[in-house]
């Protein structure tokens, strides 16, 4: 009996990991990476309500990212979950997994896919810029790499998040009889906010709008310091003059605000490069921060991993698939549905809002 050529029995990238409405499949697997709606078996890449989402049958992730969503929903939001750290690799069905630093948020991770000889990268969310509260991106060889796009057009520039904290000690400097409300998501942003004004220098009190805290305990209990943190909650209007709290976004906007003495509003994104989206917001200090690869940084990414297929999803799909192929690179958008800015749309509970 011949047997059938070799080239039959080889694993296509599309056989290994698939879009499907409930995310991206793994069927050798049998396990989903972040999916949108309950499954059976879920791979966690980071944090963020848009990848991390309740009501899996079980869930695997790094530790961090585990007690972030127990955190958030409750110690029931999974029928099972297991812990893995950077660099474990396990076996799921036919293929291989191992967890590496995807310089997002704290316990973030890329997860690479082998099977055969074939190796996929899910990268998740990533940067490759410094941040002092979580690990650092490690660039993975690999022969695909899935990168997502959010900031992936080349007028994304973020520059050195240090020089936008310089920008916002000096309005702080400038107006002593003003406190100064940082907009900042409550996962990751906030606490690198905190950590990039400790390394400036700034040693007094930094204040926490409620829906804050435990989050923000959480990374002190990982041993990240962030220095002395007040709660909002029970202080005077007048001796909050000269002071900077970090709210969730959408706190910014709020009547919440009247607490505070004249307050100068700021906001901590990538988006605040466009100049449009500072004014429509009401963003009186626009602090160009980031926890997502720029332009620079998802191209330089594609090169160091010397993959020669990228998939590009969740954000400006188009320009970064065209840079691709204009590199001799075979890319495409995988128009995966349910992923965003990270907690762009986030509120605070109304609970938490009301007592912050």
């Amino acid at each position: 009996m011949k047997l059938a050529p070799d080239y039959i029995t080889e694993m296509r990238p599309q056989d290994i990991l698939m879009p499907v409405p409930a995310g991206l499949c793994c069927k050798p697997g049998g396990f989903h990476i972040d999916p949108v709606r309950p499954v059976e078996r879920a791979v966690i890449t980071n944090g963020h309500s848009d990848h991390a989402r309740p009501g899996h049958g079980a869930v695997l992730a790094t530790q961090e990212t585990l007690d972030m969503m127990r955190l958030r929903y409750g110690d029931n939001f999974a029928g099972s979950t297991q812990a893995i750290g950077y660099g474990e690799e396990l076996k799921l069905g036919d293929v291989r997994i191992k967890f590496h630093p995807a310089g997002h948020v704290l316990g973030s991770a890329q997860i690479a896919v082998s099977c055969k000889d074939t190796c996929i990268v899910a990268s998740g969310d990533y940067k490759d810029a410094p941040d002092p509260t979580c690990a650092s991106f490690e660039v993975v060889p690999c022969d695909v790499f899935i990168t997502e796009a959010t900031f992936g057009l080349p007028v994304f520039r973020h520059g050195d998040a240090a020089d936008e904290i310089k920008k916002l000690l000096a309005s702080v400097a400038l107006f002593p009889e003003r406190a100064h409300l940082v907009g900042a998501y409550s996962l990751g942003k906030a606490q690198r906010v905190i950590a990039l004004l400790r390394l400036a220098g700034y040693d007094a009190p930094i204040y926490l709008h409620g829906a804050m805290e435990k989050i923000t305990r959480y990374y002190e209990s990982r041993g990240v310091a962030l220095g002395e943190l007040r709660m909002i909650k029970g202080m005077k209007k007048a001796d909050l003059a000269g002071t900077i709290t970090l709210a969730p976004p959408s706190a910014t906007s709020d009547i919440w605000t009247r607490r505070f003495p004249d307050p100068v509003t700021a906001f901590a994104s990538g988006w605040m490069r466009v100049r449009a989206r500072a004014r429509q917001r009401g963003v009186e200090l626009p602090l160009v921060i980031s926890d997502h690869a720029d332009w620079d940084g998802l191209t330089a990414t594609i090169d160091a991993t010397g993959a020669g297929e990228v998939w590009v999803t969740h954000g400006q799909e188009d320009a970064l698939v065209h840079w691709c192929t204009a590199k001799g690179l075979a890319a495409r958008p995988l128009d995966l549905v349910g992923y965003g800015d990270e907690d762009e749309s986030e509120a605070a509970p109304a609970a938490e809002d009301a007592e912050a």
